[in-house]
């Protein structure tokens, strides 16, 4: 069951975060400390930052950005080497790192690993990383732009 859902109804492939009654799960904790961090950002919101200046990051692999199209303007960046990208320290980073004071926007799938992403970034110093709520599914349900043209892969 994904937290904020009735029982039942997650998303197949949804992370499992505990169980009505039970006991919190340490990922669930984790998640939850995580996003105490962050001033999380409607997709609408966060398409309006993207357009102001923001470096959209996409984390989703590459089987789901297939299923489910592409984002203008995101830079994709494989979770294994997120923070080597976007740390303004590291000399593996991508051009746009460079300025602890960019604005990252994070976005995953659902909305989950990209919290925890989003949180570590600002534990390397992007104090003004965050992520999208629900993530690439809720920006599709948003009526915002996808496409099927090549992404902005960074290795």
């Amino acid at each position: 069951m994904t937290v904020g859902m009735p029982r039942g109804s997650a998303a197949v492939g949804a992370p499992v975060l505990g169980r009505p009654g039970a006991p919190a799960s340490r990922v669930g904790e984790l998640l939850a400390e995580a996003r105490r961090g962050l001033s999380r950002l409607s997709p609408r919101e966060a398409a309006a930052e993207v357009a102001a200046g923001a470096l959209l990051v996409d984390t989703r692999t590459e089987r789901q950005r297939a299923a489910q199209g592409e984002l203008p303007g995101a830079v994709v960046v494989d979770r294994t080497v997120l923070e080597w990208r976007l740390d303004p320290t590291s000399p593996d980073r991508i051009p746009e790192a460079g300025d602890p004071d960019l604005r990252v926007v994070v976005v995953c799938r659902q909305g989950y690993s990209s919290s925890l992403a989003a949180a570590s970034l600002q534990r390397l110093g992007l104090h003004r990383a965050t992520d999208v709520i629900g993530g690439v599914e809720a920006w599709v349900a948003a009526g915002l732009p996808v496409h099927r043209g090549p992404a902005d892969v960074r290795e």
